[in-house]
């Protein structure tokens, strides 16, 4: 198959690292690969380098060395680049059970082509070579514009496992088109490949063994989020740490398992995971969440207010957490610092705060995301931690953890590193007084000697604000009904009167079938959206988490927002037989509420009144069997 693409060979190269590195991201079947290092040979040593690789000879597979060469052109200074990947299934999904696939894969960096030789373990424990499923990618110049193709050695004998093997119709419908859209776009990430520390192997393994166990959670979470969403993030969560204190008890050559401070620790989960995984250690979050009395004693969670602080120091823990800990982030590292020489820390920054209130942002070249993983890591080399970081594999934009395993100085110079970070502290909160234009602190920047030192550790988190208490709700649903549906009429006229909305379906009325016209509407931007609206309904809605965009997909049946872009939800399609036959489960649910577009479209509602699941007038109102939920975002 060939594709015309417009991109240069740099762009091919870099979606080709993708499939390389990061094939999980495009067949979901597999957890990951892991690489050895590419060494360059010329022509002349390509057989003998692959032989040796292999342990197979070439010349005994007709057709292979003339398939690498097939697309190569020749030139004096031939550079072949040559490596290994193991790739990784998804545990449970291995065709013959258990066992390591690998692939040779062959770069000729002049011709654009990169090869794929699949090798197998046999029964018999010899290594051979799947020669029905070798397949080559090459970018070729014609006239104006590049040629993305894919080819194989034999189609004709292709084998599929539907895992490691995909179908070869596969690798053309999907994995191509996605490859020359990666050519194209060609963008450099910000952040590094997920798992990019531990072994992506175990991670597997641990991450089915723990979704197993505990994903029976789901069906009583009592709390009004997302189950699936959070359940399975915090297993996530507690597989990557598992498996990084696997691997760290393995490098310092102890048995005993780590212990742990889960700092704002919300609902709990990570800490129920992680105890009964075998990990001493506790919870401390402002507020008690509903879940927590379901875990039962063997999970300690503690409902306090937690306040940087000398009073807030744990010397005999081993890893401090901060999983989303908000306003606790930036003192995370501070605190894992301050609790001993040998405490380490975890964090996966969500929400941006500063020391004291949110973080302002300083440099426009960076997105916001990346400006503030960058504050969290200077906060952290400032305590003196060594820094990584990493991408995690959960349901979330903010992925991107940091983690503090040592220091950079010696314990002996433990007095002197904190002087550094309370100067660093006392700096950073002056920068934010002059930001906010309040004074935090006032006094010098230098602390000469211990006493001092310590009575400014004593005060240290001074301007800190912890949450209230009482979660306050802002995620637009406590705001008055009549005010919300007052922005719904407006957006969704504004949209129902733009053209070309016009869609042909077909209904089935009370005389039979006849081909109708529903206006779809047509669709704006966010942006165009908030210009529809004047002044004073802007500044109420800024209060609310998300603001105008939250409004919008609160009211689901109205609206869909795809991209940035606002159109009105058209319930014949767009995918919206899913959304039925969800809705239509849960029979408590069905028409409770009124159907916005039987009463104010100017089509009427595309769905029948049998076929809709809101009420089409007040004679067809059911009342609710559903206990009444709060909603937060």
């Amino acid at each position: 198959m060939n594709l015309e693409v417009k991109c240069r060979p740099e762009g091919f190269w870099s979606a080709v690292d993708v499939w390389i590195k990061k094939p999980h991201v495009v067949n979901k079947r597999l957890c990951g690969a892991t690489e050895t290092e590419y060494r360059d040979v010329s022509r002349e040593e390509l057989e003998l380098c692959l032989c040796s690789l292999t342990g197979v000879n070439l010349r005994a597979l007709p057709g292979v060395l003339a398939f690498l060469h097939a697309h190569t052109v020749a030139t004096d200074h031939q550079t072949w680049s040559v490596g290994e990947r193991t790739i990784i299934p998804k545990v449970g999904l291995q065709s013959n059970g258990p066992k390591l696939y690998k692939e040779i894969i062959v770069k000729d960096l002049v011709g654009q082509t990169v090869t794929f030789l699949p090798t197998e373990e046999n029964s018999e424990g010899h290594i051979v070579m799947k020669d029905n499923n070798i397949y080559q990618i090459q970018l070729q110049e014609k006239t104006d514009d590049w040629i993305m193709s894919l080819h194989s050695l034999r189609p004709d004998q292709w084998y599929s496992d539907g895992v490691t093997y995909p179908k070869l119709t596969w690798l053309t419908s999907e994995l191509l088109p996605k490859l020359a859209r990666w050519a194209t776009e060609s963008k450099a990430t910000e952040f590094k490949s997920t798992l990019s520390l531990i072994s992506v192997e175990k991670y597997s393994v641990v991450y089915q063994q723990l979704k197993n166990k505990y994903k029976e959670i789901v069906k009583v979470w009592p709390e009004v989020t997302n189950p699936e969403k959070f359940v399975f993030e915090d297993v996530a969560i507690a597989t990557y740490l598992l498996v990084l204190w696997a691997e760290e008890r393995a490098e310092r050559g102890i048995t005993s398992n780590q212990s742990f401070v889960d700092l704002g620790c919300g609902n709990g989960l990570l800490v129920h995971i992680l105890n009964n995984e075998g990990h001493p250690g506790k919870g401390i979050d402002i507020r008690k969440r509903k879940i927590w009395d379901m875990y039962g004693p063997n999970t300690h969670l503690e409902e306090k207010a937690i306040t940087p602080s000398a009073e807030f120091l744990f010397p005999e823990t081993d890893w401090l957490i901060g999983n989303h800990s908000d306003e606790l982030t930036p003192w995370i590292p501070v605190i894992a610092a301050r609790s001993s020489y040998h405490c380490r820390y975890f964090v996966l920054p969500c929400c941006f705060f500063d020391f004291c209130g949110k973080y302002q942002r300083r440099q426009c070249k960076k997105s916001q995301y990346r400006e503030y993983i960058d504050f969290i890591n200077e906060v952290s080399t400032s305590c003196g931690f060594q820094t990584d970081e990493d991408c995690l594999r959960i349901p979330s934009t903010k992925r991107v953890c940091l983690i503090g395993k040592s220091r950079s100085y010696e314990q002996a110079e433990e007095e002197f590193a904190d002087v550094k970070r309370t100067d660093y502290i006392r700096g950073r909160q002056a920068l934010i007084s002059t930001v906010v234009g309040q004074k935090i602190h006032s006094g010098s920047h230098h602390h000469g000697d211990g006493q001092e030192m310590a009575k400014a550790a004593c005060d240290w988190g001074k301007g800190f604000q912890p949450r209230e208490k009482i979660e306050t709700v802002r995620n637009c649903a406590a705001l008055p009904r009549d005010f919300v549906d007052g922005v719904v009429l407006k957006v969704a006229m504004a949209l129902l009167g733009l053209a070309g909305g016009k869609t042909e379906e077909e209904e089935e009325d009370k005389i039979g079938k006849e081909r109708i016209r529903w206006n779809a509407g047509g669709s704006l931007s966010v942006r165009e959206v908030a210009e529809l609206l004047d002044k004073s309904t802007l500044q109420t809605l800024k209060k609310e988490c998300g603001g105008l965009q939250t409004l919008l997909k609160n009211n689901h049946q109205v609206f869909r927002v795809e991209g940035g872009q606002v159109h009105i939800r058209d319930w014949l399609t767009q995918g919206s037989q899913t959304d039925l036959k969800r809705k239509s489960q849960i029979s408590g649910a069905l028409k409770t509420r009124l159907c916005w577009f039987h009463t104010h479209h100017p089509d009427g509602c595309p769905l029948s009144s049998k076929n809709c699941v809101f009420a089409h007038g007040a004679d067809d109102l059911r009342p609710s069997t559903r206990p009444l939920k709060k909603h937060r975002s």
